[in-house]
């Protein structure tokens, strides 16, 4: 019994590993530094139950009461009425507290300073309240109110919400990957054991017969899958066409299954899915070849973990994954959970649940999986940056789907106005103002904003001024006269009209210089940090550091010569940047040759 975890090296692990969404201290002290005196007992209860509640209602976790927020263990200062009366909290300041998924409950010695220790497990059947009706649920690391009917459970969802967490009875600990399993304790504590980093996580316990598994740790470790669950699998269809057509004209390329516990599936499942992603090789920059793209690789990698962390276990259905000519569909088997509003889901609003909240702990906390609710919010995100409309999310009976469309974000009307700026290779950015500026639209500051989807002040100028530059955005109202018209409107100055985009001349692109004139540099730069520097604006492809003909030395200024012209205007438009601790400005090319710069004195002769 030497692998079992004892109470107090449980509580100091998890004390060691901070607060969490499954963790939180509470101090019982109170007044300033070396005055310190008991909290109120009344108030620590209030707490005690709040977070209790918290928990219950949202994933478990644990709650510690005489430790500080950094982790610091003070103590208790109480006397041993008021430590029951706080034990006693769970009967007192919990509505209805019967049957509440109370693991632990202990008084604890660490370090010779006396702790609360609670640990309670997420309630299936029951959403718990405190005694003033209130509901409270736990996000991140904040208990935070909620509403019944918000987290309200269907007794449909009861079985697949506590498959995870079943122990199965017949499972050892030499039916896992205990390579896998050890390198997860040791990712978490050097030293832990298999046994006892199971414990630790909540996916064992030491029964009368020995450690017993939760059905959590075979999904995720066993080594002969098939034994537990056949269709823990990912299923990879290739579809000639749009669907998928039945009898003779059947149309899937190719059909593949890929069997094993989630750490496999995930790595074997990215390995097969990958290759279907591409779309063409190129010859890229350093002389090598590179893949380029139908998907962005990081939003397909978070549809697979997100369908193989979330789906229904308790379902005997695998992760299908369709590879359409037009769409990439992955259907994960379980519907969408009745307290995630999928319209919160589509507006990007992160969601703190999931069915399995065992499995995902494991993999969030070993950075496998991003904060719970944040997967899908990313993929919009990553959609939105490789300009591709934003994926179809679908939750129908027994099925839940992310699709992602191979079609532009832009309308074809949109296309067409941005193909006359094709000379400009405009980045998103930019294009989001030409578009927001068609037909002649007049743009205010908040409208240009808004196109930009952020309030970032400098990705506002750096746009803006670039446009600018390239004539393509032009300024039909001043800023002093923005200010005298909002006085006389009412309106605020960001509101009035400000600037138009002017259809280009075709032939000016083509005289928009690609270099750059940079100078205040110190007399010790080198090629390679300041190719390093310069890079952040675009592939740069020569460089100049001129030499002082009478000294040899370098004089503080370079020219630049990137590979568009493009990424030449970003860097003017940042005016300066920090190179070896001094700020270098950046001008336009043609104004050095206009002699504004000119270093002839100096000994150097363009």
């Amino acid at each position: 019994m030497e692998e079992v975890l004892s109470l107090i090296q449980r509580a100091k692990n998890s004390i060691l590993l901070g607060e969490s969404h499954f963790r939180e201290f509470k101090t019982a002290l109170e007044g300033k530094p070396g005055q310190k005196r008991p909290r109120r007992v009344a108030a620590i209860c209030s707490e005690i139950g709040e977070a209790l509640v918290a928990f219950a209602n949202a994933d478990g976790g644990e709650l510690f009461v005489g430790v500080e927020d950094d982790g610091t263990i003070t103590g208790l200062d109480h006397n041993e009425n008021d430590i029951q009366t706080m034990l006693n909290a769970i009967n007192t300041h919990i509505l209805d507290a019967k049957d509440f998924p109370i693991q632990i409950n202990s008084l604890l010695n660490i370090d010779e300073k006396l702790i609360l220790f609670f640990s309670v497990t997420k309630s299936i059947h029951k959403i718990y309240q405190l005694p003033d009706g209130r509901c409270m649920r736990r996000q991140d690391k904040s208990s935070m109110p909620a509403s019944i009917e918000k987290i309200q459970y269907e007794r449909r969802e009861s079985l697949s919400r506590g498959y995870d967490r079943e122990f199965v009875d017949d499972a050892t600990v030499k039916d896992l990957d205990i390579s896998i399993v050890q390198q997860m304790a040791d990712g978490l504590l050097r030293g832990m054991s298999p046994e006892q980093y199971l414990q630790q996580v909540n996916l064992a316990e030491y029964g009368i017969g020995g450690i017993r598994l939760r059905r959590a740790a075979v999904l995720l470790f066993a080594k002969d899958i098939t034994k537990w669950f056949p269709r823990c699998q990912i299923r990879i269809l290739k579809v000639n066409g749009d669907e998928v057509l039945p009898g003779d004209k059947y149309n899937v390329i190719s059909d593949d299954y890929i069997t094993g516990n989630i750490f496999y599936l995930l790595s074997a499942g990215w390995e097969r899915l990958r290759p279907f992603l591409s779309q063409k090789t190129v010859f890229g920059e350093g002389a090598t070849f590179e893949q380029l793209f139908s998907y962005p690789e990081n939003a397909c990698r978070e549809a697979l973990v997100n369908a193989i962390a979330h789906r229904d276990y308790s379902v005997s259905n695998p992760v299908t994954i369709y590879i359409y000519d037009n769409r990439l569909s992955f259907e994960s088997p379980g519907e969408l959970l009745s307290t995630i509003d999928i319209n919160d889901l589509r507006k990007g609003t992160g969601v703190h649940e999931s069915r399995n909240n065992n499995i995902a702990r494991v993999l969030r906390e070993n950075k496998l999986m991003r904060e719970l609710g944040e997967g899908i919010r990313r993929i919009f995100d990553l959609l939105k940056a490789q300009e591709l409309a934003p994926p179809q999310i679908e939750s129908t009976q027994g099925c839940f789907t992310i699709s992602m469309n191979h079609q532009s974000i832009y309308s074809e009307r949109e296309q067409m106005w941005l193909s006359l700026f094709a000379g400009y290779n405009l980045d998103q950015y930019q294009k989001r103002i030409v578009i927001a500026g068609i037909d002649g639209r007049k743009l205010s500051p908040s409208m240009i904003y808004s196109a930009l989807g952020s309030n970032d002040r400098n990705l506002y100028d750096r746009s803006v001024t670039t446009l600018r530059i390239t004539g393509i955005l032009k300024e039909i109202n001043t800023a002093a006269y923005a200010t005298k018209e909002a006085k006389k409107t009412g309106k605020q100055k960001q509101d009035i009209p400000r600037f138009a985009v002017t259809l280009p001349d075709n032939n000016k692109s083509d005289s928009v210089s690609n270099k750059v004139y940079v100078y205040g540099l110190t007399t010790n730069i080198d090629e390679i940090t300041l190719k390093k520097e310069m890079s952040l604006f675009g592939p740069v492809i020569n460089i100049k550091l001129p030499l002082d003909q009478t000294t040899g030395q370098i004089h503080g200024f370079a020219f630049i010569e990137y590979a568009d012209s493009n990424s030449a205007l970003k860097a003017i438009a940042i005016k300066n940047i920090k190179v070896n601790e001094c700020i270098a400005n950046i001008i336009p090319y043609k104004r050095y040759k206009k002699g504004h710069y000119n270093q002839e004195k100096r000994g150097y002769n363009n």
